[in-house]
């Protein structure tokens, strides 16, 4: 099993940046591929970004493309995102996930966090 715990979330205010952690424990993810999702209030929840095993390749949300950055240390066990230039509409609840194949992933995962609010006023 793996547990993902994400931290870094917050009150910000428009045009500030932030950077999410994703630690994950029971077990090595250095294999799997990583994403972040988001949930805002009464929406389903999104898509964000995604990062392959090696960190090879990435791919983002065309909303978010141009101001976000996935990243990870795989000896640290940790995937990041950090969030530049952040708009009102980027608030939400940010889901780390872990998915057992290593290539980019949109959608399903096995494994996720319990999430990290970030609340971005205007």
């Amino acid at each position: 099993q793996v547990q993902l715990v994400e931290s870094g979330g917050g009150l910000v205010q428009a045009g500030d940046s932030l950077r999410l952690s994703c630690a994950a424990s029971g077990r090595s993810v250095s294999s799997y591929a990583m994403g972040w999702f988001r949930q805002a209030p009464g929406e389903e929840r999104e898509f964000v970004a995604s990062i392959t095993w090696g960190g090879g390749s990435t791919a983002y949300a065309d909303s978010v493309k141009g101001r976000f950055a996935i990243s990870r240390d795989n000896a640290k066990n940790t995937v990041y995102l950090q969030m530049n230039s952040l708009k009102p509409e980027d608030t939400a609840v940010y889901y780390c996930a872990a998915n057992v194949i290593g290539t980019i992933f949109t959608r399903k995962a096995q494994y996720w966090g319990q999430g990290t609010q970030v609340t971005v006023s205007s």
